[in-house]
């Protein structure tokens, strides 16, 4: 795979990289690699994320399978009373307000029984490294057991446990992504940024 020289490097990290076969593109966004890998002519394109770039170009790449992109991921934090779920819940929304999250994500407080609550954490899969970062970095912490991941998110699905209350929090990125025409029309640039 050839890629394009890029000038500041450091500004790709976090953006991926789409090798089209004939040709790679360096800086789509997450969003944007997921409609190219549902459209008819670039689904089985090979995908690869930017986790670290050097000032003389050199990066370091993750590659990302196309699955990745149509699945939810999620971390869940159990307690066995609504008290402490509650204010883990207050605490995981007032981490989203003081430092905005990677990506879109949902959060809710559900009651499994009168002995088992959760909070639920739920967001693309592609971001789970990130949101990893965010919740470590944010000091988010709670007393009760945690799990994680996208067979989690299906068995709380599975389970369907009550929801008592929901927040959708919002990321502020400095990407705008593009769609439809426009993105199509730009997969033929080296760099998309």
């Amino acid at each position: 795979m050839k890629l394009p020289a890029l000038q500041k490097p450091d500004k790709y990290v976090g953006l991926y990289i789409f090798d089209f076969g004939d040709h790679s593109a360096v800086g789509f966004t997450a969003e944007e690699v997921a409609e190219l890998l549902e459209s008819e002519k670039y689904r089985d394109g090979k995908v690869y994320k930017i986790h670290k770039a050097w000032p003389d170009g050199r990066l370091e790449l993750k590659g990302i399978t196309a699955q990745t992109f149509q699945l939810e991921a999620g971390m869940f934090f159990y307690s066995a009373d609504l008290e402490s779920s509650n204010r883990d819940f207050r605490q995981l929304v007032n981490l989203a307000v003081k430092t905005a999250p990677p990506c879109r994500a949902k959060v809710h407080l559900a009651k499994y029984s009168e002995e088992k609550f959760v909070i639920a954490l739920i967001y693309p899969a592609e971001y789970d490294d990130e949101v990893s970062s965010w919740v470590l970095d944010g000091q988010y912490k709670t007393i009760g057991a945690t799990e994680g991941g996208t067979a989690a998110v299906q068995r709380y699905y599975d389970h369907k446990p009550q929801i008592l209350e929901r927040h959708q929090l919002f990321t502020k990125s400095i990407y705008q992504s593009r769609t439809g025409r426009e993105l199509l029309d730009s997969v033929k640039l080296a760099m998309q940024r």
